[in-house]
């Protein structure tokens, strides 16, 4: 049920206050509820107040101390006080201008004084000082400020331009360490990786070395005990005669092989084994000569 009056009585809705003048002065406050009046005494209702919490949304435009212009927008709630309501009825014509040209004037103080990043920073406490002031003048007048929320700042587009490159860039430089450490580690592990390889390719081929060798040596020496009058030398030239067809034969296998030029008569490979043999003799006397 709202607010109905009559002649003589009046019924004031919950969250209201009445002001009751007599003669057309101030003479009591009407609480929520029947009231009667008499009129032949000269009482009436002159007006009606909410007690509930209203909200003002300011936008303010002021400059930081590295001269960047900013809105602000400032979210104010208030409300009447009951038991002063004859102030808020009879002293301010408008609440809203007048909470507005305070909080104007508080933040205009206030934000001159830090740079940009500060204001983001400290935004709470540019609004509990217009928190502190508004309540000091507001409440003068009967009006509570429940809460003062300082809701968006927001720079000139250019300067908010000029702060997403700036974090762009700073992203991208740390992005550009991380991708340097991450290249770094992978050379380290892949250089390695290819040290390890071939150490043990090395010990591998050392040791087919040595496998071909230990069997060299063994089939020489069965074969000149079985054959009677055969020499190391005729045995060494068979196993490498044996040795070049074998190779003959892979290479005609492979199917990745393109031609290869050969020398393929039989007679080329004593030529072969004498040339190894020759360098090894004259390496053997270029050591003994140097000794």
């Amino acid at each position: 049920m709202g607010n109905v009056f009559c002649l003589f009585c009046g019924c004031i809705g919950q969250s209201h206050v009445g002001v009751v003048e007599k003669w057309g002065r101030f003479d009591k406050l009407a609480q929520p509820g029947l009231n009667f009046f008499n009129p032949f005494a000269g009482e009436f209702i002159a007006g009606l107040l909410s007690t509930r919490i209203n909200s003002l949304d300011v936008k303010i435009e002021t400059k930081t101390k590295d001269n960047v212009f900013v809105q602000m927008i400032c979210s104010i709630q208030y409300r009447v006080i009951k038991e002063n309501a004859d102030d808020a009825f009879y002293e301010l014509q408008n609440p809203k201008e007048q909470i507005q040209a305070y909080v104007f004037d508080v933040v205009r103080a206030q934000v001159p004084r830090m740079t940009l990043d500060e204001l983001f920073e400290q935004k709470g406490d540019v609004a509990k000082a217009v928190l502190e002031e508004l309540e000091k003048v507001m409440g003068e007048y009967g009006y509570n400020i429940e809460h003062i929320l300082m809701v968006d700042i927001i720079p000139d587009p250019s300067v908010r331009t000029a702060m997403n490159e700036i974090n762009a860039a700073q992203r991208m430089q740390l992005a550009s360490v991380y991708k340097g450490e991450a290249e770094k580690i992978l050379l380290v592990k892949r250089a390695e990786a290819e040290a390890e390889s071939k150490y043990l390719g090395g010990v591998g081929v050392a040791r087919q070395r040595q496998a071909i060798t230990d069997g060299l040596r063994e089939n020489i020496l069965n074969f000149s005990h079985k054959v009677e009058g055969t020499s190391a030398k005729e045995v060494m030239d068979l196993i490498m005669i044996t040795q070049y067809f074998d190779t003959i034969k892979d290479l005609g296998n492979s199917s990745k092989n393109t031609t290869v030029f050969l020398p393929h008569g039989p007679g080329h490979v004593r030529d072969i084994s004498d040339q190894i043999r020759n360098g090894l003799m004259e390496a053997e006397s270029g050591r003994v000569n140097g000794v």
